[in-house]
């Protein structure tokens, strides 16, 4: 199939439209470069032509060129993959450089590639709801066809260095207002107004090719801004990053070195370190996590013999923190929504959660008043199980304590019909046990949402021994309707991510009674690329809270694996200390009354006496993630998890493992599980037995397997 159409019409202006317009992944491909190229010798060497309009197709900004992924995951080499650049820049090259105007028309939101194709025409006309954007750092990359040459050489240096650091998209009016685009016009008149500067204005010379030419603001290390943008730039990108992420900084050497640099050696520049990158182990799993992202969100797991019911109302048992929004994003979705509590009183609280959230985005233009009061006539507040006939969904979101999620998932099904869904939001109980105390285990399932729900976007699905495949395509067809990324996981003590968060965090909790500093096992976790310490996630669940689950896994006789026995003197020492998180006043963390910011308790290094001799900072980062990896490879051998996939994906949007590890099976395979194992030998020498590898995992290492595909693991 043909990836680019050319047509020519009778006064001479040509009309290329790239890819088809079907076409809705990255058409980074091997066919359209050389039909691209093709169609630029054509163009050229026609007289007749007089200009060409080049029509861009909207693409999804997320999703990685399958054709880099597989370079990618082939373990192509940095001479490789700067060939690679090199022969897709001298296609651009040569089209700016034909003698024939070139214009882009785009409409929708053009990314990556497609966008560069429009940076390397003469003029540029973007519908006035469209966008542009570089997403590839998002994805371990740096534009490779001349992406960061040009647009600084549009725009300046400092006005396009933070469009190419974050990968935002940049709506219509703004890339006018920068200089991106040269005119706006709506979808259907973009063709027609880039018809008219070709039959009137054109001309077929980019400024970096007229004589004389000068970055806008200027270049290297005498411009007005060199010092903030360069020096104090690249000392706060490695802040944030802690060099886990090499995209940021190779952008911004590649900018600083291109753009002082004559433009064919810029794109040498460009080149070479789109080489380093393509071929580091970090591309390749940011791209397969983002692919393993958009393959959830597609469904991946769902049951395919399962034909699609409607989700049209749902019920929430508990207006507390969770089934509040629970109850917002449904409503948000379009669905309407019965929020029940004890008291009129209690369910009132928890739709003025929602108020709270639609009055800020109303403030914030994020939407009109009219619709922020739509979404919350569609939850209904109220203290009567009545009121959940005709719900499709319900979904259980109280305390955690058997009992009493027992007694309202009763109450519940007594109004509902045979064929609703009954889902609890347990983060620990077993779905099983809590299925049995219903009518209907086969349509009863988990559904572990996390904190705050409006934000997160994970949504863990647990399948129980009795869940029916229709129940569980309906769970995953209700998490479609929320725009929630789900994972499908088996019924067992805590889950997945809970599993492997506890590992997380109980870790930091050792750390500390072996006498590490505090700050230390904090700091280290935050460079390994954890968004936050285990200390201060600790906080944030309650030791209280642990201290409660760990209880009641020694009251179920639940195997030693459950018990978190490694951690608990640490957790039981600060209940007595009555530090049990920061809901409860303070933790392992002080927060002042003020709203000023948080500190590390003083008492901690008085309780927790620390040691004369430290660990190195790459021992405590190697620590916290292994513990994590090691945790979920557990889970996948006792098929908690069944998919590689899945357990990266839980654990980056579940529990923020590093993005840049892939997840934590990626991580595995990254590191290798030869070297895997032996580091968990040596941590199980040093600090327990916690960290030894099964018979399992040393079955694998022998036989030589990877969680994915050798070509993609190594």
């Amino acid at each position: 199939m043909s990836a680019v159409t050319f047509n020519l019409d009778a006064e001479g202006i040509a009309l290329i439209t790239l890819p088809a317009a079907e076409r809705s992944v990255q058409p980074f491909t091997a066919q359209l470069r050389g039909e691209l190229q093709q169609a630029i010798e054509r163009i050229a060497s026609d007289p007749g032509i007089k200009g060409v309009i080049v029509a861009l197709p909207a693409i999804r900004a997320d999703e990685p060129p399958a054709e880099l992924m597989a370079l990618s995951v082939s373990g192509v080499s940095a001479v490789e993959a700067r060939d690679f650049s090199r022969a897709w820049q001298r296609i651009l090259r040569r089209m700016e450089t034909s003698g024939k105007p070139f214009a882009a028309v785009m409409t929708g939101q053009v990314s990556g590639a497609v966008f560069e194709v429009a940076l390397a025409c003469h003029h540029r006309v973007l519908a006035n709801d469209g966008a542009v954007s570089f997403p590839e750092v998002q994805l371990g990359l740096l534009p490779a066809g001349g992406g960061t040459q040009r647009l600084p050489r549009l725009i300046g240096v400092a006005q396009a260095l933070p469009l190419l650091f974050n990968g935002n998209a940049v709506s219509a009016a703004d890339a006018a207002r920068l200089g991106i685009v040269h005119a706006l016009a709506p979808s259907e008149g973009v063709v027609a107004a880039a018809r008219e500067w070709l039959m009137n204005r054109a001309e077929a010379v980019q400024p970096w090719d007229k004589k004389g030419f000068c970055v806008p603001g200027g270049a290297g290390p005498l411009a007005s801004f060199a010092n903030e943008t360069f020096m104090v730039g690249a000392a706060q990108l490695r802040k944030q990053i802690h060099e886990t992420q090499p995209a940021p900084l190779a952008i911004l050497s590649c900018v600083y070195e291109g753009t002082i640099a004559g433009f064919e050696a810029a794109l040498a520049i460009e080149a070479s370190y789109f080489g380093r990158l393509l071929s580091d182990p970090v591309a390749r799993n940011l791209m397969r996590a983002a692919a393993n992202r958009i393959r959830a969100q597609r469904l991946a797991r769902r049951p395919t013999s399962v034909p699609r019911a409607p989700v049209r109302k749902i019920g929430v048992l508990g207006a507390g923190m969770m089934g509040a929004g629970i109850a917002h994003v449904a409503a948000s979705a379009g669905l309407h929504v019965a929020l029940i509590d004890v008291t009129q009183e209690a369910a009132d609280k928890g739709k003025a959660y929602s108020e709270g959230l639609l009055a800020r985005a109303v403030n914030a233009g994020a939407m009109s008043a009219a619709q922020a009061s739509a979404i919350l006539a569609r939850i209904e507040p109220t203290p009567s199980y009545g009121r959940l006939e005709g719900c499709d969904v319900v979904i259980e979101a109280v305390f955690e304590d058997r009992p009493l999620k027992t007694r309202v998932i009763r109450e519940a099904e007594a109004a509902l019909s045979d064929a609703a869904v009954v889902a609890s939001n347990t983060s620990t109980l077993p779905i099983s046990g809590l299925a049995a105390a219903t009518r209907r285990p086969g349509n009863f399932i988990g559904l572990h949402f996390f904190s705050p729900v409006d934000k997160m976007p994970l949504l863990e699905i647990i399948r129980g021994r009795e869940t029916s495949d229709a129940t569980l395509a309906r769970a995953l067809d209700f998490a479609a309707l929320l725009t929630k990324t789900p994972i499908v996981v088996n019924d067992a003590p805590g889950f997945f991510t809970t599993r492997v968060f506890s590992a997380f965090i109980d870790e930091g909790a050792c750390m500390l009674a072996e006498g590490i500093e505090p700050a230390l096992i904090e700091n280290a976790a935050k460079q390994a690329g954890m968004p936050v310490g285990p200390l201060a996630q600790f906080d944030e669940v309650s030791q209280e809270l642990s201290w409660k689950i760990i209880l009641q896994a020694r009251a179920d006789g639940l195997a030693e694996r459950y018990r978190r026995s490694a951690a608990a003197p640490v957790i039981e020492m600060m209940i007595a200390l009555s530090r049990r998180g920061r809901r409860h006043g303070g933790g392992f963390y002080e927060y002042p009354r003020d709203g000023g910011r948080k500190f590390l308790w003083p008492a901690l290094r008085e309780q927790f006496p620390v040691s004369r001799v430290q660990p190195s900072v790459a021992e405590a980062k190697a620590r916290l993630l292994t513990i994590q990896a090691l945790e979920a490879a557990r889970c996948m051998e006792e098929g908690v998890i069944e998919h590689a996939e899945d357990a990266d994906l839980g654990s980056i949007l579940g529990i923020g493992f590093p993005r840049w590890t892939g997840g934590v099976a990626s991580y595995i395979d990254t590191i290798g599980l030869q070297r895997f194992v032996a580091q968990c030998r040596e941590f199980a020498s040093k600090y327990g037995a916690r960290y030894e590898p099964s018979a399992w995992l040393l079955e694998r290492t022998a036989s030589g397997q990877s969680f994915y595909p050798r070509a993609q693991a190594s």
